[in-house]
């Protein structure tokens, strides 16, 4: 966590940076985005492409039950939409791939007690819908926050494929196929491009049903959550 925030500070001094270089250009009105017409709709309503880094990892209480962690380095890609109901003020949805996960060495052993596994990377892969209000500091500058719900499409542990759902309990634990939880973060915009910071909290537990803990001798491993900090860049088109 202190590694996020330290990552989240640096991209936030490198966001007022850009901005601070852009004032220098000259100010940038609504009418410098494309399609500008005047108006906040101008610079507040459009669609847009975007994609990035991914810096990714969990928290939790039971955290601490897997060795060995470290961020897990990927990417996302997707669209948006925004829709501007004043100068200041705008909402933002949007449809996103994300390939996240963590990496920490954790050893489980099957209901039966039959198969002892050794896991140490987890990739999961999701389809997140964050929904944002946005709020425009400068003309340049704005922040954001809102709610994120996310699809988990595939789970990936060690490089091998494996079922989302424990079916006939073969794994011991499974997947939440659903995840939820809260972005914020902040964006500069030169023209039609964009560049941003974003942090998100996942509050579902990523791994659930654990079973079996008091006759196999396994440690508890489900009461973690996603953790994930994105830069990203984008190109925005005004309606």
């Amino acid at each position: 966590m202190k590694k996020i925030t330290l990552l989240l500070a640096l991209a936030l001094a490198s966001l007022t940076t850009v901005a601070q270089e852009a004032g220098k250009i000259g100010p940038r009105s609504s009418s410098d985005y494309a399609g500008g017409s005047g108006g906040h709709d101008s610079r507040n309503t459009g669609f847009g492409v975007k994609g990035g880094f991914n810096l990714a990892d969990v928290y939790g209480d039971n955290k601490k039950n897997y060795t060995n962690g470290e961020n897990y380095k990927a990417f996302h890609a997707g669209v948006y939409g925004q829709y501007g109901f004043s100068d200041k003020f705008s909402v933002q949805p949007e449809l996103l791939y994300s390939r996240q996960g963590f990496k920490g060495t954790s050893t489980y052993t099957n209901p039966g007690g039959t198969t002892t596994a050794t896991v140490k990377e987890r990739r999961l892969d999701y389809v997140q819908v964050p929904v944002l209000l946005v709020f425009n500091v400068l003309d340049n500058v704005s922040i954001h926050a809102g709610p994120q719900f996310s699809l988990l499409t595939k789970v990936t542990e060690d490089g091998k494929e494996r079922k989302i759902a424990n079916e006939n309990n073969s794994y011991g634990y499974s997947y939440s196929s659903i995840d939820y939880g809260i972005a914020a973060g902040a964006e500069a915009r030169v023209g039609p491009a964009r560049v941003g910071a974003r942090y998100t909290a996942g509050f579902a537990d990523v791994i659930k049903d654990q079973q079996s803990l008091a006759s196999t001798g396994n440690k508890a491993l489900d009461n973690i959550k996603n953790s994930l900090f994105q830069v990203y860049v984008g190109v925005g088109f005004a309606r």
